[in-house]
């Protein structure tokens, strides 16, 4: 199994859980940078363990503190054979952490970089959806809606082709819309993450989530879809492999 999106650098023992992982059955772990010095860490832990792969990324929350050669310097990381994606990027509105306009020119030079250097996009986008879309109109690469929550974007993210990855949100009682969302998506196109250490699926809810929990994603994702989670697990493996281009 593969969590496609979780922060190690963000856990108290990085090391520990990608030992735990291996011994839940998840073997490849996708870390996510969100500053120029986690992009860094993100790397160093791809380095240090073999199934680990870095995104490298700018979080929207950062944009209103990004520094003028930020940009430049995520692009020379992302030159590093570990680094398979941008991300994650994106705007949200739902925080508003950083001036609107900020999160949108940071988005657009960032999927600028994903363009230039051939990777996919991984897309933050909260209480933005018109916006987001607009800013993805024009990009031609490969695009996956990250830790997806707005049934709103359904319709687009099935006509552009987009990859769409359901994190332990989607296993929660009154997340039944995420569930059927879900259900809807190309069985060549579904993702799953936990986005690790938030959103801890449901049966672990209220403690700190780690990528060993993934499997509870899958489950839920497995029913809502009403296949075997054994089939699941193998698309979602393929789609990932094909969307980041894995070994």
């Amino acid at each position: 199994m593969i969590d496609t999106h979780a922060h190690l650098d963000a856990l108290d023992d990085p090391d520990a859980a990608v030992s735990r992982a291996l011994e839940a059955g998840v073997s490849r772990i996708l870390t996510v940078g969100t500053t120029v010095a986690g992009c860094r860490t993100a790397l160093d832990l791809a380095d240090r363990h073999e199934g680990v792969y870095a995104v490298l990324g700018l979080h929207p929350h950062e944009a209103g503190a990004v520094a003028v050669d930020d940009v430049d310097r995520l692009t020379e990381l992302l030159d590093h054979p570990r680094a398979v994606a941008v991300g994650e990027t994106g705007l949200d509105y739902f925080r508003d952490y950083a001036p609107r306009d900020d999160q949108r020119r940071l988005f657009r030079r960032l999927l600028a970089v994903a363009a230039d250097t051939g990777k996919p996009v991984v897309v933050h986008t909260r209480a933005a959806d018109e916006d987001t879309l607009a800013e993805l109109d024009g990009f031609a690469g490969t695009v996956v809606l990250h830790c997806f929550s707005s049934t709103d974007l359904l319709p687009a993210a099935l006509d552009r082709g987009y990859y769409v990855s359901f994190a332990g949100n989607a296993t929660y009682p009154k997340a039944a819309d995420l569930r059927t969302a879900a259900a809807r998506i190309p069985a060549d196109r579904i993702l799953a993450e936990t986005d690790a250490p938030y959103l801890a699926p449901q049966p672990v809810r209220g403690r700190p989530n780690e990528p060993a929990n993934v499997v509870h994603t899958l489950a839920a994702l497995a029913e809502a879809r009403g296949q075997e989670a054994a089939a699941l697990e193998t698309a979602i493996e393929e789609n990932a492999a094909a969307a980041f281009s894995l070994p």
